[in-house]
């Protein structure tokens, strides 16, 4: 080994000495980086190095106690730092802005200046800063148009819950412990998830990708901007990276950036994967925040000796990079650092919540689903530092027990208790495409028109603490906006154009023109009485309506009158202007007349006054396992499901393999979402035995708003139709369906598809693919060669119906869209028609021009109160080529005539709605009018 060079003692000394001096100059000029003692002389020097990091360490401990915040020249920027190079300018002109100022009450008629990917200028532009672009400035004319900033979804699980479903690409939860702190969504963000460009077409242009709800504490959430990037990277996506991602460059100067933290979960979830109780599950967020504060603690600690020059003995700057985000959580100033999102239902969870931010002092940014936050305002004001937001949904409740309780009116009455209001999707739950809608019913229910919009762009942003770039329309401000077909909270409003960073996201986008009622902030019903309700009854209202003792009842004022007539609908009566005059007579629950008020005789009556409202045929409810279970969480609550014949031995005491199951023997009434289905004018639902196989059996069809299974009307038919469904295993699903259709099958079932063959009894199959409808088309030609009888097929689901559209209809068959407006959601179904703007026509709109008979259904119980605005939108969106009596077909008519419901068509109940139509946001429902029963009920 070669040995060191040996210097002499005393040239030794000379150079320390040169060196000391030389040290001194640096240390004269910057902090103390050595000490040193010379009570002797240079001999008796003792020098303390201090650790190389130590300029690092300081930079870090000065940093703990600074607030997150946008650069301080943020707002100077000449260019986003999301620009992509090449996007040319463009001008909106002659546009109608909401732009989120001022407690959302500013609108301003004008144009709007896009360059560089932000906002340049709103309203009023001076001409010769637009002579200054020369011919390189793209102009579009707006015509009025209604302007918007970018919807932002503050819970979304885009990408880590990615569609279509595949086991290669699902990311939303990890199974490996309550809490879980250092996970983040950005790591298993997918970039090819089909729904990106569909939650564009709805005018999103920010999602906060969220871990999921398994565990007490998921992870880290991340926000991204949806549009494609050059890069094609999910770290391309991200709407500003925080600076702890690895790699991320910043000025240390600067303040750090917001972090989103997610899930705080605190419901049953957790316990149902873990087998915990809520009490585990609060323990198991004490452990770790008491882990992230006993790290906190050494950090601060050491940055106390560290800042005062103590370096003796300090070692390196304690961290842990799996509680790091917790330690960030417990740094919390003004808002939080990083922004919990806590995920948590009930008013004892609520406190659990609130209590473990004051015990730890942490903020909570919102509360999200949050379905008892409106009981308990004032619970969420003591939550530590400031008063969360909420993130609700609008009528998405009662699926689970936590959230029974859930109301249409909890938006209006948080804001009335000065809470800030969030709507949100939780996309893939809710289709992040119609996250608007979500703010459209919050308005209709009571939420005030500026607090609906905010609800979905400047509130999200501001609790995500990105306020300061995306959520307003104002200059400096990313150029995220949507230009709307119609007033953003107008039924069916659907963006003509979206831009994110400045750049157009929908290639050729096909746009429907909107009636003039749509471009005007809808005027809606006024729900006081609701509201109290729901708070008086502890969120649970009586649902029960009272019947009219009357035996004769006159409607006046009636704007608007459609009656059945046989197997159609016809309209009896459209009056405009101002004098409704239009009369409808109802004795017993029936019609006696019904048309101008010349023309029905006056009788001594209760009168109902409509104030031009409307009467309508009721609608018909399928595709849900409404009447079959009351909270789909909660197996008690549930028929539960049938016995599959593919997938095991049917037990010989149902009959074997010959068994089969008629979902009127397990009907359960007064479930709430079928009560709340009534009041909203589906009186009627077809529901079918609930399976996770092949073989359903047999529907039954009865009304949603009797108190039981033998009261009068009750049960309107015992068996409607034969229920299978045919899924990935198409083949062997095919193979047994065509045996059955042969004769092989024994007992009660091969009775009942012998009554199929026979064309009595209509077969619905389950079905999503078009390759597996191509070849049950083949099946129906091929049995009804052979028996010369006509089979009565229907599809349900159908979400690929429209490639096969003609061959459908040439076939005869019946389709059921379920759900109405198309989705994604796994491999079978990916091949959807999207609908405007995407494509210029629905698969509602394809499937009816080729004769085909098409029924809208429902997945989940609680959305069938909204079937009146899923039909009222598939007009919409028609471009005239469905009717109002076409669309209220689709939910009524259509679904009997698929699912052999035979009526006499006196016997169907109407809805009397005041203030406006039954397919829009104005018009209240007041009234049920059953000629069955021979009742008015009052709603």
């Amino acid at each position: 080994m070669e040995k060191p060079l040996q210097v002499p003692t005393r040239r030794r000394n000379q150079r320390f000495k040169v060196l000391l001096v030389g040290i001194l100059g640096v240390v004269a000029t910057s902090a103390s980086l050595w000490s040193f003692n010379a009570p002797t002389g240079w001999g008796s020097y003792r020098i303390s190095n201090v650790p190389i990091h130590a300029e690092e360490t300081l930079r870090v401990c000065r940093q703990l106690n600074i607030s997150p915040a946008p650069p301080d020249n943020f707002h100077l920027r000449t260019h986003s730092d999301r620009f992509a190079p090449g996007t040319p300018p463009v001008l909106l002109k002659n546009v109608t802005i909401w732009t989120g100022r001022f407690n959302g009450l500013e609108m301003i008629g004008g144009d709007l200046l896009l360059d560089n990917g932000l906002i340049k200028a709103v309203g009023a532009i001076n001409t010769s800063a637009l002579s200054a672009y020369g011919n390189s400035l793209e102009i579009v004319d707006g015509n009025g148009a209604w302007v918007s900033p970018g919807i932002v979804d503050i819970h979304s699980h885009l990408g880590v819950d990615s569609s279509p479903a595949l086991d290669g690409a699902s990311d939303t939860n990890s199974l490996k412990g309550l809490t879980l702190p250092w996970l983040r969504s950005l790591d298993g963000l997918n970039t090819h998830d089909d729904a990106y460009q569909l939650s564009i077409a709805g005018g999103v242009t920010t999602a906060n990708v969220l871990p999921g709800s398994a565990d007490a504490i998921g992870g880290q959430a991340f926000p991204i901007k949806l549009r494609p990037t050059s890069e094609r990277s999910p770290t391309s996506m991200l709407l500003e990276p925080p600076y702890t991602l690895n790699g991320t460059k910043f000025d240390p100067s600067q303040p750090p950036r917001w972090r989103q933290m997610k899930s705080h979960e605190l419901t049953f979830v957790s316990g149902r994967v873990y087998s915990g109780t809520r009490m585990d599950t609060i323990w198991a967020f004490r452990q770790a925040y008491d882990t992230a504060r006993k790290v906190k603690a050494s950090q601060d600690a050491y940055c106390t000796q560290a800042l005062s020059g103590n370096w003796a003995g300090l070692g390196a700057f304690p961290e842990d990079l799996q509680w790091e985000a917790l330690v960030d959580v417990l740094r919390g100033r003004v808002k939080a650092r990083p922004l919990v999102h806590t995920h948590c239902y009930e008013a004892t969870d609520l406190d659990g919540l609130v209590r473990l931010s004051n015990e730890f002092k942490f903020p909570i940014a919102a509360f999200h689903h949050a379905h008892e936050t409106y009981l308990v305002p004032d619970l969420l004001k003591k939550a530590y530092g400031q008063t969360p937001a909420v993130a609700l949904f609008a009528t998405n409740a009662r699926y689970k027990r936590e959230a029974y309780r859930g109301s249409e009116f909890a938006p209006r009455i948080l804001a009335d208790n000065g809470l800030r209001v969030i709507m949100k999707s939780d996309h893939p739950v809710l289709n992040s495409r119609y996250l608007v809608y979500e703010a459209q019913q919050a308005h209709y229910y009571g939420l005030a028109n500026h607090l609906a919009l905010a609800s979905v762009t400047s509130t999200p942003a501001t609790v995500m603490g990105m306020d300061h770039r995306i959520g307003f329309i104002k200059p400096g401000y990313d150029a995220d906006v949507v230009v709307w077909d119609s007033y953003p909270l107008a039924l069916g409003a659907t963006p003509k154009q979206v831009y994110i960073d400045g750049i157009p996201q929908i290639k050729s986008p096909n746009v429907i023109e909107k009636p003039e009622f749509s471009q005007h902030i809808p005027s809606t019903p006024n729900f006081d009485e609701e509201a109290e309700a729901a708070l008086k009854y502890d969120g649970l209202p009586p649902l029960n309506l009272p019947h009219e003792k009357s035996e004769t009842i006159t409607f006046t004022n009636v704007s608007n009158i459609m009656l059945r007539h046989g197997s159609d609908i016809r309209e009896v009566l459209s009056v405009n202007g101002v004098n409704h005059s239009g009369t409808v007579v109802v004795k017993n629950g029936q019609v006696i007349c019904a048309g101008a008020a010349s023309s029905c005789a006056s009788h001594v009556a209760t009168t109902i006054d409509l104030a031009g409202g409307s009467i309508v045929p009721a609608l018909l409810s399928f595709g849900s396992p409404m009447g079959l279970e009351h909270i789909q969480g909660e197996s008690s609550t549930k028929d539960g499901s049938v016995f599959d014949p593919l997938s095991g031995s049917v037990p010989e005491i149902l009959g074997g393999d010959g068994s089969i199951i008629r979902a009127v023997d397990g009907l359960q009434y007064e479930g709430r979402d079928a009560l709340i289905a009534y009041r909203a004018g589906v009186t009627t639902a077809i529901t079918a035995p609930n399976s996770r196989g092949f073989l359903s059996g047999l529907s039954v069809a009865f009304n949603t708003g009797s108190a039981h299974k033998l009261a009068r009307g009750a049960v309107l038919q015992d068996v409607t139709a034969l229920h299978v469904t045919v899924g990935p295993g198409a083949s062997t699903d095919i193979a047994a369906l065509r045996n059955l259709l042969s004769g092989g099958g024994r007992g009660t079932l091969a009775e009942k598809f012998d009554d199929v063959v026979q064309g009595k009894l209509p077969l619905v199959v389950g079905v999503e693919s078009a390759d597996i409808m191509a070849s049950l088309i083949s099946l129906k030609s091929e049995v009804e060669s052979r028996t010369k009888k006509t089979l009565q097929l229907t599809f349900s689901g159908a979400s690929e119906a429209h490639l096969l559209a003609k061959e459908i209809g040439h076939a005869g068959i019946g389709v059921i869209l379920t759900p109405a407006r198309p989705f994604p959601a796994a491999w079978r179904s990916r091949r959807i028609l999207a609908g405007p703007p995407l494509t210029s026509k629905s698969a509602i709109a394809v499937l009816l021009a080729q004769n085909v008979t098409v029924g809208l259904g429902v997945e989940e119980q609680w959305s069938a109160r909204n079937l009146r605005f899923d039909v009222a939108w598939a007009s919409l969106e028609s471009q005239g080529s469905i009717s109002k009596t076409e669309a209220l077909a689709l939910a009524s008519v259509n679904l009997e005539k698929l699912l052999g419901l035979r009526r006499d068509p006196d016997k169907i109940d109407l809805v009397a709605v005041k203030g406006g139509s039954f397919m829009g946001f104005e018009g209240k429902i007041v009234n049920i009018i059953s000629p069955g029963r021979k009742t008015v009920d009052y709603v």
